[in-house]
């Protein structure tokens, strides 16, 4: 079968072997998978030839996990894994995957595992939303538009720090109270809970606006992780800086369970998968590249034929 590859420091289809999956994994033949900055970064920098890219997948089951956990086969589902999802065909963990309603897509359903997931795991960090501030920064990258609109239902009051003006309308459309860039997000706080995910300056100044007994979610750092902050600003009692691993948190919940949540509420029209690009795996080097360049907003999504 074939998969994307590195190799040379880019990304390339190759035939490799087929999954040989244990007792309690199926075999899924992947029909579409989404592009993560992190995973995209890593693989381009810091992968050695041969690394078998790709956390998130959607796909249907061709051959159900032999110990009966999991979907049965031809069920539609989505599902995520350490490495190696952009593929033709994969063998993944029952509590790593979620079948799908009816009516959600396999390019929708492939945005959510990484995006989804986090956006969920971060906002459980501040409980009850209701009546409270949120500051979402990159709140125009793939976790962002997922936390923006998860919290707005929640209740929240959102703030969505963004560099680029044009994205205020669309964060406006997601539920955000207020689109601006990180200095204006100041006069909208102090915050409840924030989000962060570009490091460097950014972080300092979200550390600075944080309400007694907030906390600040650090799970990524597109820009730098070198931060340098006024900690006196940070010191307004009880506040929390927390930082976010996926692997770790799935030690009190398994991807599977928000997957169903998070594919259930596409169905129901009250989540926007925010796909932008849409292109076969052929092209997934450039999409790729694009998305490293900040070519768009929003997530990509690769199918596969």
């Amino acid at each position: 079968m074939k998969a994307v590859m590195v190799a040379g420091g880019n990304l390339v289809l190759a035939e490799v072997d087929p999954p040989s999956p244990q007792p309690s994994e199926a075999v899924v033949a992947v029909k579409a998978f989404s592009l993560n900055r992190g995973e995209v970064k890593t693989a381009l920098t810091g992968s050695p030839d041969g690394a078998r890219p790709g956390w998130d997948f959607a796909g249907v089951v061709e051959q159900a996990a032999a110990d009966g956990s999991g979907p049965r086969a031809g069920a539609r589902v989505v599902g995520m894994m350490m490495a190696g999802a952009w593929a033709e065909r994969v063998a993944v963990a029952s509590p790593m995957t979620a079948e799908l309603p009816d009516g959600v897509s396999f390019e929708a359903a492939a945005t959510l595992p990484v995006a989804g997931l986090t956006a969920v795991q971060c906002l459980k960090r501040g409980g009850d939303l209701r009546g409270k501030k949120v500051l979402v920064t990159g709140a125009s990258g793939g976790v962002g538009v997922y936390a923006v609109q998860l919290a707005s239902a929640d209740g929240a009051a959102v703030t969505a720090a963004i560099r680029n003006p044009a994205n205020a309308a669309l964060m406006t459309r997601l539920g955000a109270a207020h689109a601006v860039d990180m200095e204006a997000a100041r006069a909208f706080g102090p915050y409840d809970l924030i989000l962060e995910s570009v490091g460097g300056e950014t972080l300092g100044a979200a550390l600075s606006m944080m309400a007694p007994g907030a906390t600040c979610v650090l799970f990524g750092a597109s820009d730098t992780p070198m931060t340098t902050f006024d900690a006196s600003r940070f010191r307004v009692g009880g506040t929390t800086l927390y930082g976010l691993f996926l692997g770790y948190e799935f030690r009190s919940e398994p991807p599977s369970a928000g997957l169903r949540r998070l594919a259930e509420r596409i169905a129901a029209g009250a989540l926007d998968p925010m796909v932008e690009v849409v292109a076969p795996w052929t092209r997934t080097a450039e999409v790729a590249a694009d998305l490293m360049a900040r070519r768009f907003t929003g997530k990509a999504v690769l199918t596969l034929s």
